[in-house]
């Protein structure tokens, strides 16, 4: 473990170890009607970096001071310590021409201690990791990310900040309503909690969405209904804004007998200020065993939806949900795979102006599946 985190810091010695990078002005709101698919790249199965795995990418943001990108793995401290790297993405408004990482940092705890694996938890102190999410600060270059947290654990989510170095500067208070019960009837749902998080366009504020419905607000989707989940709007120092309801699809098909299907948010991206781009991704598993993802975007405007913050449980209470818009459905791109789809992030404009967006899927470090980036052109 020493070796590792001894290799990760050297990593980052010459970029994410060295002062914030000065900040770009804060970017206008964005505009979307629709999405042009441009190209892929993916990354090799347990790519090794640096002695880490590379796998379980599960979040992405684009470094505009440094010209990088970030990319979060949820690996539970198993393979590695907790860790995020960065990489330079070559593309323009024709090709998807390359991806190639340049540094590697773990994620310390406040302690400065690498967060333990489960098996390590058992003897040890801190949090056993489950990041989903990760963002550059637009004010000052630091690194947010999210957990889930483990209810079998009895672990809350969190929104931590890290330098670019990965040492820990604060933690983000949160609202009673996010603590986990064992019990099962309140709190987020387990590997439900927190998967996106999101500036701001002016950094002011960000927003937070869990996966799921939290257990009092209701069951969770089926291929027949849907559910409802909860997007919260943070100020900086934690102060809740406004909360709202968010109406998550019907997961898209059935799945085999007694195999397992879900639908939740993976990610979302603020394009205004109260307007917001999420992710919904859906797996299905087959009779054999094997999963399909279905994948689909869409704008929400939280204007005139009720603020729901005060709303212990929304069972049976009367609440306006956010309106909701699709944008894309990915399954009509007709791609060889949809894998995992869980990170997404503005990237810079390209040539025309236009805004580029990438997605990046989380393998689980499984051979079955594919580490893949999928590069778009926001048309307004």
């Amino acid at each position: 473990m020493k070796k590792t985190l001894l290799i990760l810091a050297c990593a980052l010695a010459l970029s994410a170890c060295a002062p914030f990078a000065p900040r770009t002005p804060a970017a206008p709101e964005t505009t979307i009607s629709s999405l042009r698919f441009i190209g892929e790249q993916r990354l090799p199965w347990r790519q090794q970096y640096h002695g880490t795995m590379v796998g379980g990418l599960s979040g992405i943001d684009y470094d505009a001071a440094r010209d990088e990108w970030v990319m979060i793995s949820d690996d539970r401290s198993q393979f590695n310590p907790a860790r995020y790297y960065r990489a330079k993405l070559s593309y323009d408004a024709q090709a998807f021409h390359s991806v190639q990482l340049t540094g590697v940092a773990a994620l310390l705890q406040a302690d400065g201690s690498p967060y333990p694996s489960k098996e390590e938890y058992k003897r040890s102190n801190g949090v056993v990791p489950d990041l989903e999410t990760i963002r550059v600060d637009p004010q000052d270059g630091s690194i947010w990310y999210g957990s889930e947290g483990d209810v079998g654990l009895g672990l809350d989510p969190f929104i931590r900040r890290a330098a670019p170095d990965g040492h820990h500067q604060s933690e983000l208070p949160l609202p009673p309503l996010f603590t986990v019960s064992k019990e099962h009837k309140f709190g987020p749902r387990n590997n439900q909690a927190f998967e996106g998080l999101a500036f701001a366009p002016d950094g002011r504020s960000l927003w937070v969405s869990l996966e799921g419905p939290m257990y009092q607000d209701g069951p969770e989707p089926t291929p027949s209904q849907g559910a409802v989940n909860r997007i919260t709007h943070f100020a900086r120092d934690g102060k809740v804004l406004g909360q709202y309801a968010y109406p998550l699809e019907a997961i898209p098909a059935a799945p085999g007998k007694g195999k397992y299907a879900d639908n939740g948010i993976s990610e979302i991206l603020a394009l205004g200020a109260s307007r917001v781009l999420v992710m919904e991704r859906a797996g299905v598993q087959a009779d054999d065993g094997s999963y399909k993802d279905y994948v689909r975007l869409y704008e929400i405007d939280t204007n005139g939806a009720s603020d729901i913050q005060h709303l212990p449980s929304l069972k049976d209470a009367s609440y306006t949900l956010v309106k909701k818009r699709l944008v894309l459905d990915l399954g009509t791109l007709h791609l060889p795979i949809i894998d995992n789809l869980e990170g997404m992030a503005l990237g810079p404009a390209l040539a025309n102006g236009h805004r580029s967006l990438v997605l990046i899927s989380d393998d689980n470090f499984s051979k079955t599946q594919v580490t893949q980036l999928l590069l778009f052109e926001l048309l307004p």
